[in-house]
Formats: C-alpha cells, sequence, structure tokens
C-alpha cells in the first residue's frame, strides 16, 4: 500500500477518513448511504463487515450493495453478544480472523484501486479486545492515499478520531427497541 501523506490535510480528492460511531441507530446506514452515493457517481467501493453473519441475521444490506457493483466482504461473522454458544476457542478464532481481515485488506488494497473502503462495526474490534488499535491505526495511516475510508461502530477511539477528517457520533434519543419491538427486516436490518 502506499502511505499517505499529510494524513490530516483536507484535499478536495478523495482519501479523506470518515467515523460514525455513537449509541443510536445510524451508523452502518450512513456508511451504506455514501456507498450508494459513491457507486451512484461511478466510484469503486469495497465494503467490508466485522461481526455480522449475513445468513443467521439477514442484513440486507449486503445484498444490495452487491447488486449496486460493491465488492462486500464478511470478517469475524460471530460475536459473544450475539451468539449463545460462545467458548474460548470462538474467541480466538473471532481474534484470528479479524487479524486476518486487516492483512486481507491490505493485501487487496495493494493489488486493487477502491475509491472507497467502508469497514463497517470495526470499532467492536476494538473495543471488546478482537483488534489491537495500533493494527488499526497503522492501517489507516497506511491505507492508499486516494481511499476513502469509513469506519463505523460504538466506541471510537481518541487515537483513531484524531486521524479522521469526518466525525459523526450518533445518539439514541428514543428507539423502539426498547419498547420491545424487535428489529425488523428492511429497517433496522
Amino acid at each position: 500500500m502506499n502511505k499517505q501523506n499529510n494524513i490530516n490535510e483536507p484535499s478536495n480528492e478523495l482519501g479523506l477518513i470518515h467515523i460514525y460511531t455513537g449509541t443510536g441507530k445510524g451508523k452502518t446506514t450512513a456508511a451504506i448511504g455514501l456507498a450508494a452515493r459513491a457507486l451512484g457517481g461511478e466510484l469503486k467501493v469495497c465494503y467490508c463487515s466485522f461481526h455480522k453473519h449475513p445468513q443467521k441475521y439477514g442484513y440486507t444490506e449486503m445484498e444490495s450493495l452487491k447488486k449496486l457493483g460493491a465488492h462486500v466482504i464478511n470478517f469475524a461473522k460471530h460475536h459473544p453478544h450475539m451468539d449463545e454458544n460462545v467458548t474460548d476457542e470462538t474467541i480466538d478464532a473471532i481474534k484470528k480472523e479479524v487479524s486476518k481481515a486487516i492483512d486481507t485488506l491490505t493485501t487487496l488494497l495493494s493489488k486493487e484501486q477502491f475509491d472507497l473502503l467502508i469497514m463497517d462495526e470495526i470499532f467492536i474490534s476494538i473495543r471488546d479486545n478482537y483488534l489491537d488499535e495500533e493494527i488499526l491505526l497503522d492501517f489507516i495511516k497506511n491505507k492508499p492515499a486516494n481511499t476513502e475510508l469509513v469506519l463505523t461502530g460504538r466506541g471510537a477511539t481518541e487515537k483513531t478520531m484524531s486521524l479522521a477528517h469526518y466525525i459523526t457520533n450518533m445518539e439514541c434519543v428514543k428507539h423502539p427497541y426498547y419498547n420491545n419491538t424487535p428489529s425488523r427486516k428492511g429497517i433496522e436490518y
């Protein structure tokens, strides 16, 4: 990958860093919206999700992005908060898969040019100690200079936010989940 120079200097070219974080709904939705806009603008998009199991839980946005022409990859499908039968071996496997994901993305970006890379729920990997923050910081600092990068998930860290050009903190003011309304296909997933 090409080392990005002057990572914090705004540019009219692609290559800026976006963070969607916070406790509110809409982080993935915002990233998907940006991906749809980029695809409509004939940009090449790679969408990578972490800790989402599309076959088990649906996650219809992945199919939509594929139909629109995005390159879609799903890493570390499991997460202890979503799976009942989690063992220490499962947790170790998740850590290995997240680490391998960074290697896979590094290799992919060295071989293929993407205008937009989305790492959906990557901050869950940091928050829950599946990925060392320094590995993510190194990835960000060494991404191709002309690849726009979007990072999502609760708990963005100060170090990652210091590298970003856009930071949106989603705040939950009201949500039907708290009135026992289950997640709905096509709306929440």
